[in-house]
């Protein structure tokens, strides 16, 4: 046997298959008759019986295997409720305060409901566990409640598990101290802070196991009593059981109880696919159809019975539709009858139902609830068939035996009855009755798949039999497992896919655990992100002492770990903050302590304010020796009885942003202050651009292992002239992880979590070694893996619904290059991130042979976000867009600031004038005043046109003195000056070139006393001197 399953039993009978990594497990066995092969279970199993069920073997010998088992002897003392009684444990002394309890226990049931511990107090404090619907739900009330009207404020409700009323055991462990819990239910734990005025449970003396004892111990509504068994019950290290065994006072009993674990002689079956099916004979010709059975599912759609009529080719059909039960009777000739009962059965829990069809009625109830139940009239007779076909139909052809409307059944089924006689399963599994197809006989092979919970932050699961579904809406994220994140992770990277200044969500940490938010990103030369607090209005401060200090507080539109990690990938950042004071003083000299002070986001008191540095307790005037009163570090030290500030930016990044302002200077005679905070402003993405540049093929970078077992995603940014090359590995045992340049054209994303190798390949229809920037995202989680280049259609390779599921590596990840195997990467590789941690290649390539930091030319590849015109000028960490020759503005000269003129239009500007001439005067003015006299002047402007001549700029004085910038015929610039009204004016004149050609000119006038210069494109051209002045 080359392959096999493990299955285990306490009983012997209700079989559970061995799963590890959260799939049913197939252990290898060995290829020859000699080699021994160990296999280590990865977690313990408590069984009597086990049961190995071979998968592969040798074909070319006869199957067999030899097995040695090696366990260890287990102590068990078991407790049996039968859904009536429970055990109450009273302490010796009353009240007992807990401030260290410590719960375990195993249980197993059937029932999907009941009590499993309780325990109140006399404040309201209480803590309950309870099994609903098959998951274990705890629920811990802490302080006076009942004082409070929102009771929510003190409780805690915690739900772990599923399908735990599968009857096999399961683990419970109930550790708390203070207000800490540790809640684990098998292999899954969950830690939690209570909330509460007390920091301990004020418990009463007795505690209650299977069920709450008297009315009124619980102010919830009544809960039904635990049907099961308990095995190993201990409470902080008391063995319960064993002192129910020796009957001991402190034990007390109600109802009755057993020390043996009965064992329900209830055989489930498992229908594995839709082709599954059973089949099993009745009595034909019966007048009565009459039929129950339990089913447990997660599949909307499925057949549940078909069966043939006697005699005829009509029928009954029972199936699953949209979670609702379905009943339908059709025979020829007649009107098909239907009817429906329950909903939402598809919830993977037990439900019953029963159907029956007599003469010309029918009857259908889910769950023995006749709020579920249906009747209708059928217009024929009904006759049974002689053969019942449950969860599917087999694959013969012969659809007149048997007929599904839908695809077959998958889950389980248990308690069938055909008339009123049980059927049994056990025989069937022998063969000696009727006949079956992949089917699992004395087990349920149902699985949670959403537990654990694969869907991240925040997506919600569904599933069906064979695979779960994330829905991701309004979470912010996208993907098979809402792993990526649907926005950007910089204001500098919006900017750089080509938008301009608005509103946009940001997502800080990518696809890390931290959520998108809110932000305002001002595209200009610098992209600045700006993030908004809840006062950033004026606040005056009156009446403010030590004892009593005026304190406030900031919220912003992100988290602190949101700030913090927007701050930690900026380059810059910093925030404005006022303090305009009136004998308000920030720093009192003769104690040195701060009367007023300000707390970051390290909770920290700081002393020194805006413009000044950390530690120094001085503000910006006092660095700049430039305050008010030179005895002081501060303007508002000064002490004065008027208004002044001490004003400026706080730019120490590890402090900001600021969370509370403390004032506490304002309650003396004629004493205010006013304070205001303006919003964090940072400017940057250190990663970005962070680059490295790989110049020779043995080159590499390395970093430590890549965690990401269960959603793995990476993401860059690449330049090469290379045909291929290798971009990033890291190796496990068996497992890998591996992204490379296979041809020009041609990027592969490999790995393997233990089913084989996979590959997804992405074939781009130009060639990628053009030495421009090319953009890379591969992502692998356990519904899929995923590859994107650039703007084309991501690839997707589906993942086996059954298989290992988590990506174990150990090596170090190697990034250009690897250490072993295939040639290195030549180019430049930027903005590398994994899992939405950005890695500095940068610091590493200072340190590494034949790896430089950063990487020239990115023009190449964003020169054409600059628009209308503007050239792209390289900068070491991006680009920027030179307006300058462009008739626009704006970081990417898409801001129109030009005015077309039409033929004999014109825009005139009227200086402010004489008092006596601006009587009926509408027109506005500007600030200079007619009679000054000016000595110097700068005029510029840039123009484009065709036509000639033409007037471009023409400014006068009421002294008839102008000056006029005119196109002449021939496309020559004149430039004429008259400043002396009785002199003729001084021309000069431009005419190496047309410029009436349609392109773009700059003009620049620059005149001071007797000396003019024009600057007319690129070159200065010195027009004229003269000894007169413009006035």
């Amino acid at each position: 046997v080359t392959s096999y399953l493990l299955m285990f039993s306490d009983s012997g009978r209700n079989w559970k298959q061995y799963h590890q990594e959260e799939i049913i497990w197939a252990f290898s066995g060995n290829t020859n008759a000699d080699n021994v092969v160990h296999n280590k279970l990865q977690h313990s199993i408590k069984a009597r019986f086990l049961r190995f069920v071979p998968l592969d073997w040798n074909t070319n010998g006869r199957i067999g295997m030899r097995i040695e088992v090696y366990g260890c002897t287990y102590r068990s003392e078991v407790v049996d409720f039968d859904g009536k009684s429970c055990l109450l444990y009273r302490f010796s002394q009353k009240p007992m305060t807990a401030l260290k309890d410590v719960i375990s226990l195993k249980f197993k049931t059937m029932q999907s409901d009941g009590v499993l511990l309780h325990r109140g107090g006399q404040n309201g404090d209480h803590i309950t566990l309870e099994l609903v619907k098959g998951k274990l739900s705890l629920f811990i009330n802490l302080g006076n409640a009942r004082l409070n009207s929102d009771a929510k404020i003190h409780s805690a409700n915690i739900t772990l598990g599923s399908l735990l009323d599968d009857q096999h055991w399961h683990s419970v462990l109930i550790e708390h101290f203070n207000n800490q819990v540790n809640f684990t239910v098998d292999k899954h734990s969950h830690h939690f802070h209570a909330k509460g005025e007390l920091n301990y449970l004020d418990l009463d003396y007795e505690l209650s196991f299977g069920g709450i004892p008297l009315p009124g111990k619980s102010r919830s509504l009544p809960r039904k009593n635990f049907h099961g068994c308990f095995e190993n019950l201990y409470y902080n290290g008391v063995n319960i059981i064993d002192l129910a065994k020796r009957r001991k006072p402190q034990i007390y009993i109600m109802g009755n109880m057993s020390f043996s674990c009965s064992e329900a002689q209830m055989v489930p079956v498992t229908f594995l696919s839709s082709g599954s099916y059973l089949a099993l004979p009745a009595t034909s010709a019966q007048d009565e159809v009459s039929i129950s059975f339990q089913f447990r599912t997660w599949n909307k759609e499925g057949l549940l019975l078909s069966t043939k009529l006697h005699q005829t080719s009509g029928g009954v059909l029972l199936y699953l539709s949209d979670g609702k039960v379905k009943m339908s009777i059709y025979k020829p000739g007649k009107s098909q009858s239907d009817i429906t009962a329950g909903i939402g059965l598809n919830n993977g829990q037990w439900h019953s139902v029963s159907l029956s069809a007599k003469r010309s009625r029918m009857n259908l109830m889910v769950d023995n609830d006749v709020t579920s139940s249906a009747h209708a009239a059928v217009p024929t007779h009904i006759y049974s068939g002689d053969t019942y076909y449950f969860g599917g139909c087999p694959n013969n052809g012969n659809s007149s035996e048997c007929k599904s409307p839908c695809a077959g059944f998958q889950g389980c089924m248990r308690l069938i009855t055909i008339g009123s006689k049980a059927v049994d399963l056990i025989s069937v599994q022998q063969n000696s009755l009727s006949n079956f197809s992949n089917l699992q006989i004395d087990l349920c092979g149902i699985i949670d798949r959403c537990l654990p919970n694969y869907c991240e932050h925040g997506g919600e699961c569904t599933q069906t039999w064979n695979s779960f579904y994330c829905n991701c809406e309004n979470t912010g994220y996208m993907g098979a497992t809402c792993h990526s994140s649907i926005y950007e992770q910089s204001c500098e990277a919006y900017k750089h896919t080509g938008n301009t200044s608005g509103f946009y969500y940001i997502d800080s940490d990518g696809s890390g655990p931290l959520g998108p938010f809110l932000v305002y990103c001002n595209m200009t030369d610098m992209t600045w992100t700006v993030i908004q607090h809840n006062n950033t209005d004026l606040t005056r401060v009156k009446n403010a002492n030590r004892e009593n200090p005026h304190a406030v507080f900031f919220k912003y539109t992100a988290t602190l770990e949101q700030l913090q990690a927007t701050i930690n990938y900026a380059e810059h950042c910093e925030q404005e903050l006022a303090y305009h004071c009136k004998k308000s003083r920030l720093l009192n000299k003769q104690d040195g302590i701060p009367l007023s002070w300000w707390i970051g986001r390290t909770n920290e008191t700081q002393t020194y304010w805006g413009g000044s540095l950390p530690d120094v307790q001085k503000c910006a005037c006092g660095l700049e020796g430039s305050c008010i009163d030179s005895q002081h570090y501060c303007n508002c030290d000064a002490d004065r009885n008027e208004w002044t500030n001490d004003t400026g930016f706080l730019s120490y990044k590890e402090h900001l942003p600021v969370t509370e302002i403390v004032v506490s200077d304002t309650d003396r005679p004629h004493s205010e202050a006013a304070y205001k905070l303006g919003p964090l402003l940072c400017r940057g993405d250190r990663t970005f651009w962070n680059s490295a540049s790989f110049n020779t093929e043995a080159s590499y970078l390395h970093f430590p292992t890549f965690h990401g077992e269960l959603s793995a995603d990476v993401s860059f940014f690449f330049k090469t002239t290379a045909s291929s090359g290798m971009f990033l590995e890291n190796l496990g045992i068996r497992d890998f992880i591996r992204i490379e340049l296979h041809s020009p054209s041609e990027v592969t994303f490999s790995f393997d979590v233990g089913n084989g190798p996979f590959e997804v390949t992405m074939q781009s229809p130009t060639p990628l070694n053009d030495n421009q920037w090319h953009y890379v995202k591969a992502e692998r989680n356990i519904k899929e893996a995923l590859l994107q280049v650039d703007q084309l259609p991501q690839k997707t390779l589906t993942a086996p619904s059954d298989g290992h599921i988590r990506l174990q590596l150990n090596s170090q990840l190697f990034v250009g290059g690897t250490a072993s195997r295939q040639k290195g990467f030549l180019g430049c590789i930027r903005s590398l991130q994994l899992n939405g941690i950005a890695l500095d290649l940068e610091e590493r390539a200072k340190i590494t042979p034949g790896v430089e930091p950063g990487c020239p030319g990115h023009c190449s590849s964003y020169g054409n976000l600059c628009h209308n015109g503007g050239k792209c000028r390289e900068k070491y960490n991006g680009f920027t867009c030179d307006c300058a020759s462009s008739a626009y503005s704006g970081p990417f000269c898409k801001k129109e600031i030009s005015a077309y003129f039409g033929a004999g239009t014109s825009v005139v500007y009227n200086f402010q004038e004489y008092y006596t001439l601006a009587k009926n005067s509408s027109s506005h003015a500007s600030s200079f005043y007619a009679d000054m006299t000016l000595i110097r002047e700068v005029i510029s402007f840039t123009f484009r046109t065709t036509r000639t001549p033409s007037l471009l700029l023409y400014v006068s004085s009421f002294y008839k003195e102008y000056l006029s910038v005119i196109l002449a015929k021939n496309g020559s610039l004149q430039i004429r000056y008259k400043l002396d009204s009785h002199q003729d004016p001084d021309v000069f004149s431009i005419n190496f070139q047309s410029m009436a050609d349609g392109l773009l000119h700059h003009v620049k006038i620059n005149r001071e006393e007797e000396m003019a210069y024009c600057k007319i494109n690129i070159d200065y051209s010195e027009c004229y001197k003269s000894n007169n002045i413009f006035g």
